[in-house]
């Protein structure tokens, strides 16, 4: 039954709110406290990869010993480069999420672990801010209809990652219902922004929720009372760590009450970046430079402030590196140029608005071109990803997909030491 009413939720009616209250309250007795103690479940260090992509929450999971036992996508296409990149691997299952009986019985054995980086069109202007209201984000039920399914199999850790958003979306409301129907499947809910732009020169800001089964305890996290105290450990972890949760986060997170409650796992603000954009993009001659038309036209959709910026750095020595992006402002195409070291958020190629330009001054001289393949898999730190299939499905890939350091300085800060210190209750 629980099932049935999840894959209802495909459609995504007005009653979204109820409908998962009414979905998860039915499942907090039946499969979200599992009968026994699971000291297998406990000690295993493997995880499922949800709206795995071409696998990079494994790339930065798996340096630490964890091992994927599952993982699940739609795309065709980023399965082919899933493989390319772990070679002899049987367990990507291309397939609908919501095929609930499909996926679970695909799922061997006690993942610790779980992870989902669930579309985020529908929570971004390009999808029109539908959020879970829509076709693609709206696919986050079909992954909480597999947690409910796999019954005592549970995880005990689940993270979840999407653009920032969320937090946002529909004034909150979207990310209160994936805090709710969480935590009516048993887990207690952390929440933080981390930026690539710590660990490699692409800004890319991204949110991720961490839950911990309450089946299992750790010593690690502070949990919040449901009562106000004075000093509160938890608002003192919140207050603590502005860096990573943002005050607005933390409002919404104290406005939503939620089966279980808000914790605050371990987790460090990130360092320092020492890379910068000049460490990433190939500047050889060899590259596929755009003809002097082509740079023409695209220094004449500049407005006449990036103009200027082109201009003085044309009369200053030495090589300027930095990115084009093309928007759309007042209904006018716009080139715009930014020199501060790091790349605009990389995206996928849809249209020519989504794909991110190479502009290279030096010498006087002026040079655009697309940014590659292989530097878009630089800017999302996995360098030597194995480059397969045509490029447009290459830049997919990666833009579509997590930033490879960001994943594991979470793994080492949050993930391995709440596997390393959970005791079963």
């Amino acid at each position: 039954m629980v099932m049935g009413i999840f894959s209802a939720m495909r459609t995504m009616c007005p009653r979204i709110m109820s409908t998962i209250m009414r979905a998860a309250q039915m499942t907090v007795g039946a499969s979200a406290r599992p009968v026994g103690r699971q000291q297998d479940a406990v000690k295993t260090k493997e995880f499922c990869e949800f709206f795995a992509g071409i696998g990079l929450v494994r790339a930065g999971l798996e340096i630490s010993g964890w091992r994927c036992i599952y993982a699940n996508d739609i795309d065709p296409k980023k399965a082919e480069q899933y493989a390319a990149r772990f070679r002899g691997d049987k367990h990507y299952h291309i397939g609908d999420v919501w095929e609930t009986d499909a996926v679970v019985s695909r799922i061997k054995g006690r993942p610790f672990l779980a992870t989902a980086s669930f579309p985020c069109v529908d929570l971004s202007l390009c999808g029109h801010w539908r959020g879970l209201d829509g076709e693609h984000s709206s696919t986050f039920f079909g992954f909480a209809n597999a947690l409910t399914a796999m019954g005592d199999r549970m995880p005990k850790v689940v993270m979840l990652e999407n653009v920032t958003g969320l937090i946002n979306s529909r004034g909150g409301k979207d990310f209160a219902a994936i805090a709710r129907i969480l935590a009516e499947c048993g887990y207690w809910l952390d929440a933080f922004v981390i930026d690539a732009r710590h660990f490699v020169p692409q800004s890319r800001p991204r949110i991720f929720v961490v839950g911990l089964h309450d089946t299992v305890s750790c010593p690690l996290v502070v949990k919040a009372t449901k009562e106000y105290v004075l000093d509160d450990p938890w608002q003192r972890a919140m207050d603590a760590s502005h860096q990573l949760r943002p005050r607005k986060l933390v409002n919404l997170m104290e406005s939503i009450d939620i089966a279980t409650g808000w914790m605050a796992t371990p987790i460090k603000p990130p360092p320092e970046r020492r890379s910068c954009l000049a460490d990433v993009i190939d500047t050889d001659e060899s590259q596929e430079w755009w003809d002097e038309a082509q740079v023409d036209k695209h220094l004449s959709m500049m407005s006449d402030l990036h103009k200027a910026t082109v201009e003085t750095l044309l009369r200053t020595s030495g090589a300027h590196i930095g990115t084009i992006y093309r928007r759309k402002r007042y209904d006018k195409t716009m080139a715009e140029v930014r020199f501060d070291g790091i790349a605009g958020c990389l995206r996928t190629p849809r249209g020519g608005s989504g794909r991110q330009i190479v502009i290279v001054i030096n010498d006087g001289r002026v040079r655009i071109r697309w940014m590659s393949p292989r530097e878009y898999a630089r800017l999302q730190g996995a360098d030597d990803f194995p480059l397969v299939g045509k490029k447009n499905q290459q830049l997919f890939g990666f833009g579509d997909a997590v930033c490879v350091p960001v994943i594991s300085w979470i793994d080492k800060h949050v993930l391995t030491p709440l596997h390393e210190s959970v005791i079963e209750e």
